[in-house]
């Protein structure tokens, strides 16, 4: 298994040791959820001794970086949280002009990720996105619904750890929190088609071809463009949902209209 945490060479104190922590936790190199060595491992990692490795964690457990479970080791706490509070959750879940606003900061955003990837990605970053970009090619070929909709999320995540920009990756977390969550639309929806399926697998493909060949801007137009079918996607859904609405109203008007008649 590969060794995240490095030797400590100088003073070896508890300071030290949640230094470097913390900033694997910003890097992105571990996430919420991500179980930590066990104590004696990270004391060998580190190079210090068991009790410096006790009080580091206790320090970072008590600022809500790390959780123990009991029985269960420590992990990675959930840093990135709500973005919102619960009641303004659900007025934003319950407005349309929110939900074109959160894709409209998507498209804006994800360029940017999009293009600093393509400049800053290193060769460890490509390969990343290659076994990501396999991976949702292969669930595509199974039709495996849930797994490339899971896959999805995990490729615009990694392409802003690739961006090599603290701000924006953990930014771009908390978006796509809202995304998993389903605030603002349904990826249900999005990928209710085949045709819309393939469409969607041949977008990644080409953010993902761009960040390779290191090609800022094809990368910053290909996530807006993914960004723009998702935004119609939705529409043409909702548009579809309505005129479904519609025409089953229609129906029942006209068959109670010719009982009524019937009757009289």
């Amino acid at each position: 298994m590969t060794e995240i945490f490095a030797p400590i060479a100088h003073s070896r104190t508890a300071d030290d040791v949640v230094e470097q922590v913390e900033m694997l936790i910003l890097e992105g190199v571990v996430r919420p959820g991500d179980r930590l060595p066990g104590e004696r491992e990270l004391a060998r990692q580190f190079d210090v001794s068991r009790p410096i490795v006790r009080d580091a964690l206790k320090d970072l457990e008590g600022r809500g970086l790390v959780v123990t479970r009991p029985g269960g080791g420590s992990h990675v706490a959930d840093v990135i949280g709500e973005v919102f509070a619960a009641p303004v959750m659900d007025l934003m879940a319950q407005n349309r002009k929110a939900a074109a606003d959160y894709l409209e900061y998507r498209r804006e955003v994800e360029g940017i990720a999009a293009e600093f990837a393509a400049r800053r990605a290193t060769a460890d970053d490509r390969a990343l996105l290659a076994d990501i970009i396999r991976r949702m090619e292969d669930a595509h070929a199974r039709d495996d619904f849930a797994a490339e909709v899971a896959i999805d999320v995990e490729f615009h995540n990694a392409v802003g750890e690739c961006a090599h920009n603290i701000v924006l990756l953990h930014t771009l977390r908390s978006c796509y929190r809202l995304l998993e969550d389903g605030v603002f639309l349904s990826r249900t929806l999005i990928y209710r088609t085949h045709a819309a399926e393939d469409e969607l697998l041949g977008q990644h493909r080409a953010i993902y071809d761009a960040i390779v060949a290191g090609d800022a801007e094809a990368a910053r137009k290909a996530a807006r463009a993914h960004i723009d079918f998702v935004e119609q996607a939705m529409t043409n859904a909702e548009r579809s949902g309505e005129w479904q609405r519609i025409s089953q109203l229609r129906l029942r008007q006209r068959s109670l209209g010719r009982d009524r008649s019937t009757a009289g």
